[in-house]
């Protein structure tokens, strides 16, 4: 029965993995394809490469699209931890039902409402449309998701050393950065880098948001998708498959580095 249950959980584990990258592998491996056809191998080369540097607008898109996740993640990464020690901190407090309520909204809310609806607001405050709405907007809704991990982190954090740090009369700022940040600190990486991938990722509330001059990558290929997909995209789809994991194991290798650290000092 175990040997049976082991095999079984097996299959389904390889059969989940190959459902979620054999997509992404397949794109790679069609980056270095020599044929215009996307669907036809026509033997290696990384001519789509080479050629990808001469396409402007793609270099352009994706030059926009970088600076508008390094600018919200960053600010989500600090509006999400603030969020997450005012609910784990704070106790009861008067609005907490509501207060939480508001951060985790964006969790289950359709990037449509949520997108028409920053639109609306834009349009109510006579906000002119571009680099800095889509950032706004990418902050909006990935905060929630660096609240959600800081909190966990802030739950497993030992509190006992914070309190023998005010209790010795440390000011309740200093009390953060010197024992609470570096504990908390590899959730908020996790939260940034959780952050950062969102806004690479969104296409639905770029497009509400969006304006002259301001058009992210992911609008960019969808927008040519429809007319064909060409050998271009699957090259710049790759190297932010390449950036993306390579940001994702320096978190882990820095995480790690701290436990261990964290480890030796206790």
């Amino acid at each position: 029965m175990t040997q049976r249950s082991s095999w079984f959980n097996i299959t389904s584990l390889g059969l989940g993995f190959a459902f979620l990258y054999l997509p992404i592998l397949i794109l790679v491996i069609y980056s270095f394809n020599a044929s215009k056809l996307v669907t036809v191998w026509g033997g290696f080369s990384t001519k789509w490469y080479a050629e990808l540097w001469q396409n402007q607008q793609l270099l352009d898109a994706a030059w926009v699209t970088f600076r508008i996740a390094l600018v919200s993640a960053s600010l989500a990464a600090v509006l999400g931890t603030v969020a997450a020690l005012v609910l784990a901190r704070f106790g009861r407090f008067t609005g907490r039902t509501l207060f939480s309520g508001m951060i985790y909204a964006p969790l289950v809310m359709p990037e449509v409402i949520l997108g028409l609806s920053l639109l609306l607001l834009f349009v109510a405050v006579g906000q002119e449309r571009g680099f800095w709405t889509i950032a706004i907007a990418h902050t909006s809704f990935s905060m929630c998701y660096v609240a959600v991990v800081v909190q966990a982190r802030l739950a497993g954090s030992d509190r006992s050393l914070e309190e023998a740090a005010q209790d010795l009369g440390c000011p309740p700022f200093k009390t953060f950065f010197v024992i609470t940040l570096p504990q908390i600190l590899p959730g908020i990486l996790a939260g940034w880098m959780l952050a950062f991938t969102l806004s690479l990722d969104d296409l639905v509330i770029a497009s509400f948001t969006t304006g002259p001059g301001a058009t992210t990558l992911p609008m960019k290929i969808y927008s040519q998708v429809r007319l064909g997909v060409t050998p271009q995209i699957n090259a710049i789809s790759t190297i932010l498959i390449g950036l993306v994991t390579l940001g994702v194991i320096i978190a882990s290798l820095l995480a790690k580095r701290q436990r261990l650290a964290q480890t030796k000092r206790g």
